[in-house]
């Protein structure tokens, strides 16, 4: 049953000039203040969400945007400024790229952030995508396999350096402590100072190939999973799996249990108006998202044209309306977007977390709006509303 509506902003840029008729993203370069305005953006978006009711506040770290598209290198830093701004809502680490960080720097910024919101920080992990990103500051990422072996093993000592009051490690990639004298002793193990204080500690990931080795990983480590901006088919098929690789491991899920569902909303009067307030922003994620491989309805010529899709028109990219009957959008009034997720109950009865991603590109203006009329018109259907709003 859904209990838990949270939000994603991922630090983009409120620009004017988007969608396919637009300039390339390529070739979009905005300046300093442009970038920063998107963390005095999320400030403003963190205190609508906190008085609407919304649980999270979902932010993604990347680096080196100047596109605009994903403008927070730090959420743990961000986070512990609007935890300030606000008095209830949590905001989620979607995701700390594993491979670009030492494990055990990340294990104590956590912490701290953990002790000074009052435990209001969820602990979100990835294995990164851009290579830009990745492998400027130093990890692996065109080398899948290296990735895969830095992420699990990163992963590991974080949860080690945690949950025991010392520790060492001995693994591929990190052999800890150092055999080096200290303070008139041979140095034999560390403590993480501090730990967090505020448990049980949630630790969540995107699921993206739903390969059996990632879900068993994830199983093995108590690790939750998000699945979003894909189609009605494939998140059937990602939510049967980590049901069922659970249930190999000994776990009795409900399906959807232990998972956040992220889901594209527009609310308008009819379908017909929310496709069209839509379509820019659903072209200008297009843009952001294609080149990446992230938007699986492309063909290859399709991929390599949208780098520069005003070359092409619009006729050659799937439509928003495509992506409305896959289920990827819901766009229309709010009793579709009820009867949407009503749809998604019945079918996994243990999903309590749903997630409002609106997209990489949409208006300030626009993305806040729509955030008030969900938490009107769609929320009170699942959840009693907050003494807070009344």
């Amino acid at each position: 049953m859904i209990k838990s509506f949270g939000i994603l902003y991922a630090g983009h840029i409120d620009s004017q000039h988007i969608g396919f008729q637009a300039t390339p993203a390529n070739e979009r370069r905005f300046d300093n203040a442009a970038v920063a305005r998107a963390l005095t953006d999320a400030a403003d978006i963190a205190k609508l969400a906190d008085r609407l009711g919304y649980d999270i506040l979902w932010m993604a770290e990347h680096h080196f945007q100047r596109e605009g598209f994903e403008c927070i290198p730090n959420i743990l830093m961000l986070s512990v400024h609007l935890a300030s701004l606000t008095k209830r809502v949590k905001f989620g680490c979607a995701f700390n790229i594993i491979p670009i960080w030492h494990p055990l720097r990340l294990a104590e910024d956590y912490a701290v952030a953990d002790i000074l919101t009052g435990g209001r920080v969820i602990f979100g992990v990835g294995r990164g995508y851009h290579t830009r990103e990745v492998e400027t500051l130093g990890g692996p990422l065109l080398d899948q396999e290296a990735n895969r072996s830095i992420f699990e093993e990163s992963i590991e000592l974080i949860l080690k350096a945690w949950n025991n009051d010392s520790f060492t490690h001995q693994g591929r990639h990190y052999q800890l402590p150092p055999q080096v004298p200290y303070r008139g002793y041979t140095l034999q193990d560390l403590t993480l100072v501090p730990r967090p204080v505020h448990h049980p500690i949630q630790v969540w990931q995107p699921i993206v190939s739903g390969s059996a080795r990632g879900i068993q990983f994830m199983h093995q480590h108590g690790i939750k999973g998000m699945v979003s901006g894909v189609d009605d088919d494939t998140i059937d098929k990602t939510f049967r799996s980590f049901r069922d690789v659970g249930a190999q491991m000994g776990k009795d899920l409900e399906l959807g249990q232990d998972l956040c569902l992220g889901l594209r909303f527009y609310l308008a009067e009819s379908q017909e108006e929310g496709i069209q307030k839509a379509r820019i922003f659903h072209e200008e994620g297009m843009k952001f998202s294609g080149p990446l491989g992230f938007s699986p309805n492309l063909t290859e010529d399709q991929r390599k044209a949208i780098i520069n899709p005003k070359l092409y028109g619009s006729d050659f990219f799937p439509s928003l309306e495509e992506e409305v009957a896959e289920g990827v959008w819901t766009c229309g009034p709010a009793k579709d977007a009820i009867a949407k997720l009503k749809d998604i109950e019945s079918k996994y009865p243990g999903l309590e977390h749903v997630l409002i991603n609106i997209g990489v590109s949409t208006h300030k203006k626009v993305y806040m709006e729509q955030l008030e009329h969900f938490a009107a018109e769609v929320m009170p259907a699942f959840i009693k509303t907050p003494s807070h709003r009344r």
